[in-house]
């Protein structure tokens, strides 16, 4: 079995938080949203019904424990849930917080402006309270 290798595209643009049951789950680099991404390490998975029955239910377990911390933490009005894969191919799926009167509400955040880095010590903090969070429940 080849060992599970992560896109160098997702690699760049995000930040690991921590390693779940089935999922890398790992943090947009980019500060206008709290986003989480979610990447089953599985070689070779295009799209959900790619994974097996088993590892389904595992990513969805871990989309509602991401989903959950995402919302408190973020205090978010309303979370995105998405596999979009158009650029990237690899099987990810995109948690993203929002909020009413957020750079593009009530609009997708894909495609929208540059994206805004985060300062190290912001990235790094919320990258622990959302391992944290997750790992609670």
């Amino acid at each position: 079995m080849r060992r599970f290798a992560l896109d160098p595209r997702l690699a760049k643009d995000t930040h690991h938080v921590a390693m779940l049951g089935l999922c890398d789950l790992r943090i947009m680099r980019d500060a206008r949203w709290p986003w989480a991404i979610l990447i089953p390490k599985r070689n070779d998975i295009v799209e959900f019904h790619d994974l097996s029955p088993l590892d389904q239910t595992m990513l969805t377990f871990e989309t509602s424990l991401v989903a959950k911390a995402m919302k408190r933490l973020a205090r978010a009005d309303k979370l995105n849930i998405a596999t979009l894969g158009n650029v990237v191919s690899m099987f990810h799926l995109h948690v993203v917080a929002r909020h009413a009167g957020d750079p593009n509400w009530p609009n997708p955040v894909w495609g929208f402006g540059e994206s805004l880095p985060y300062e190290a010590a912001r990235l790094e903090r919320f990258a622990d309270e959302l391992k944290r969070e997750v790992l609670a429940q």
